[in-house]
């Protein structure tokens, strides 16, 4: 009963955090390592738990989607099934003991992504950006991140929407959500295949989850953002100090 408790609360938790900015992979991921499911597993069972937020939130901002660069919906969401898919097979062949290994500096890195996200995109669109190809290119390496490993994504898609020249913010919002779910459910149904998923606690998180969105969403308001940032980076960095010392 702790353990499920303990699930419920990460997921719960990390929902919310979904919701209101994102980080919610820094909660997820710790809790199933700590409830004794192995690193890759865990990475893959708290992907699937957190999944139909991007659903929902993708369906939330359907009428906000537009094309990126001239190039439509069809091609962009080709190019993240295609990233998310090889992310999650290199996902599906990495030793847990490396995983393992590399998961704190996932974790500072997703943390460094948060915290730095907004320069980063300035940065980007200070500098302009190339054409077609690049822009699919870009897009197909930030999936393959999204599939691997799932924490800072958001913030991955913001910047390479704003590099390529989008400047609406709910234009921004609704495909980055948008390209967040396509690539996270080809990712999932190839860890499912693969055996990595451990359903009973991803059933056990996903209804959590939910609620924690939900809540999330209505707190979102009340919370000035800039106290939400840093409350999100604190957390990235305990968890991957965490991760370091064990």
């Amino acid at each position: 009963m702790t353990t499920i408790a303990l699930l419920m609360a990460a997921a719960f938790l990390a929902g919310a955090l979904n919701a209101m900015a994102g980080g919610g992979s820094f909660l997820t991921l710790p809790a199933l390592i700590h409830a004794g499911v192995p690193p890759v597993a865990a990475n893959a069972t708290g992907t699937v738990a957190l999944l139909p937020g991007y659903v929902s939130g993708a369906y939330g901002f359907r009428r906000d989607l537009t094309p990126v660069a001239s190039v439509g919906l069809p091609w962009l969401a080709a190019v993240s099934l295609a990233g998310g898919l090889v992310g999650a097979l290199l996902l599906l062949v990495t030793p847990d003991d490396v995983f393992r290994a590399i998961v704190p500096w996932l974790l500072l890195a997703a943390t460094a992504l948060f915290a730095f996200g907004g320069k980063l995109s300035d940065a980007m669109r200070r500098r302009g950006a190339g054409g077609k190809g690049q822009m699919l290119a870009a897009l197909f390496v930030v999936s393959v991140y999204g599939g691997y490993f799932n924490g800072g994504l958001g913030i991955l898609l913001l910047a390479h929407l704003a590099l390529f020249g989008m400047t609406s913010l709910n234009a921004m919002n609704g495909l980055k959500t948008a390209l967040s779910a396509v690539l996270t459910t080809i990712a999932v149904a190839a860890y499912a295949v693969g055996g990595a998923v451990h359903w009973k606690e991803a059933a056990i998180m996903t209804v959590a989850a939910i609620a924690g969105g939900y809540a999330g969403a209505r707190l979102a308001r009340r919370i000035p953002p800039t106290a939400l940032r840093i409350g999100i980076v604190a957390l990235g960095l305990i968890m991957a100090a965490a991760f370091f010392a064990g």
